[in-house]
């Protein structure tokens, strides 16, 4: 079997895409200093006061630069169909391209409904009215594809623990030594230095991230929104208190309070489980305050609703917190657990993103406390806890919507971070902080094995920031 190339039936193409990159870059470039020249001027061509395009050189460039963005789009849309067809005969980049086939018809199918009906899906609609917010939502949305397939197994080609004998630290495009029938021939982006593939590695990190991520992100964001509430809202002592400690948590080293956590002496104390039983509850109380404030009127719908949504919470909860052979083992219905390992992670990212979270909060209750329909809600009698959850909070989900997607961001880079700084998950998992550290040691001789994972958190955390500017841009509209 032999080696594959990078695009392989494709190369008439690689000509014509090393020219459009040159010129996207140098239109780039040309951009970006008449931007700089024209800063604090105004081309005035007509009567009017409009600017026509040839009196206007930045518009020019502005044009250039749509155009071969659009010539680069394109070869790359070539690239991505003759793989599809072709698959290996297109080379690395026909092979992937036909692996990630699921992903794309997803992404088709997605942006297909989407677009079909904005107009009735409120601000997620609007998003598609926004190149940039659309650009990151793509990105971020192959991302959670790939990770969801490659959970499923439709995508990996081999399994990203496997070591294959004489595979370590080969090229991209490497054929598997002594593959057998029905096993994939090659390791499309190499092998790392256990000789494990890199491309499922990578695969396999993207669900890792969705795993941990978005669901720490939540979690801070209860504890945030449940104790920034009513420090914003009643002020005074208990705002004063509750504001110290997360100024206290905030100015505390990062990185130096991770080390504390995952030293092996303050494992074994049991701290990181019974920070866990107070970060956890938070949920509860969220949901409980919020059904009792809104239906607290209606006693028989109020006790359905605690029943139905507080019984399940609990029970996640008291899995979540209870682990066999630690400090907190008590409960006889603990329906899954959790590695010590990756629970310390997640109650760390919860403890360290929770007081950013809670002076955001703090500060729109502050702002919004003074508005007329909250004085009229107080006129109407409303209690507190209504108020705070059924008045004020609904009415600044703009800008929490926007800190969340950017939150799952700096989750995602502070997991790869404690990944690379060996703090993060366990060793063996795919991660791709953990696939960046072990690639790094080898990394002035073989770039392969680290790059990927790095570009994939890249765009992964550039997706999430384009995302949350397309939904700032969007909520500033209404």
């Amino acid at each position: 079997m032999e080696p594959l190339t990078w695009t392989g039936a494709l190369a008439f193409l690689n000509p014509l895409f090393a020219i459009a990159l040159t010129a996207l870059a140098a239109a780039i470039v040309i951009w970006m200093l008449l931007s700089i020249a024209a800063a604090g001027t105004r081309q005035v061509a007509n009567a009017d006061g409009t600017i026509t395009l040839a009196g206007n050189p930045q518009a020019i460039a502005s044009l250039g630069l749509r155009f071969a963005f659009i010539a680069v789009s394109l070869i790359a849309l070539a690239y991505l169909l003759f793989g599809l067809v072709i698959g290996s005969g297109a080379g690395i980049v026909g092979a992937i391209s036909r692996q990630l086939l699921p992903t794309w018809t997803a992404l088709v199918l997605l942006f297909g409904l989407s677009v079909c009906f904005k107009r009735r899906l409120g601000l997620y609609g609007k998003l598609f009215d926004s190149p940039i917010g659309v650009i990151g939502f793509a990105l971020v949305m192959f991302w959670v594809f790939t990770g969801i397939f490659g959970a499923m197994d439709l995508i990996a080609t081999h399994d990203p623990l496997s070591q294959v004998s004489g595979m370590k630290n080969k090229l991209p495009g490497t054929p598997v030594r002594g593959a057998e029938a029905g096993e994939y021939g090659w390791y499309l982006l190499g092998g790392d230095n256990l000789a494990r593939d890199v491309f499922s590695r990578m695969v396999k990190g993207a669900w890792e991230v969705l795993k941990y991520a978005p669901l720490a992100t939540l979690f801070a964001f209860m504890v945030g929104i449940t104790l920034g509430l009513p420090a914003g809202y009643y002020g005074g002592r208990l705002d004063t208190a509750l504001s110290f400690l997360a100024n206290l948590i905030l100015a505390f080293p990062v990185i130096l309070l991770f080390y504390l956590l995952v030293t092996p002496e303050i494992v074994a104390t049991g701290l990181p489980q019974y920070m866990a039983v107070v970060l956890f509850a938070f949920p509860i109380i969220f949901c409980g305050v919020l059904i009792h404030s809104r239906f607290r009127t209606q006693p028989k719908k109020n006790a359905l609703w605690m029943i139905a949504v507080l019984l399940p919470v609990f029970l996640a909860y008291m899995s979540l917190i209870n682990s066999a052979g630690s400090k907190i083992d008590f409960w006889p219905l603990d329906f899954f657990d959790i590695p010590g390992g990756v629970l310390v992670v997640f109650v760390s990212v919860v403890f360290v993103n929770s007081p950013t979270v809670f002076r955001i909060v703090r500060g729109l209750a502050m702002d919004i406390k003074t508005r007329d329909y909250v004085a009229a809600a107080q006129t109407r009698g409303e209690r507190p806890w209504y108020i705070m959850l059924w008045e004020i909070l609904p009415n600044v989900r703009g800008p929490l919507i926007v800190d969340f997607c950017l939150r799952i961001g700096y989750t995602t880079i502070l997991l790869g971070t404690l990944g690379f700084f060996g703090l993060g998950l366990p060793p063996e998992s795919p991660d791709w902080g953990s696939t960046i550290n072990d690639g790094r040691k080898l990394l002035q001789i073989y770039l392969h094995p680290a790059l990927p994972p790095a570009v994939a958190l890249m765009t992964m955390v550039l997706g999430l920031n384009l995302l949350a500017d397309g939904l700032r841009e969007e909520s500033l509209k209404d």
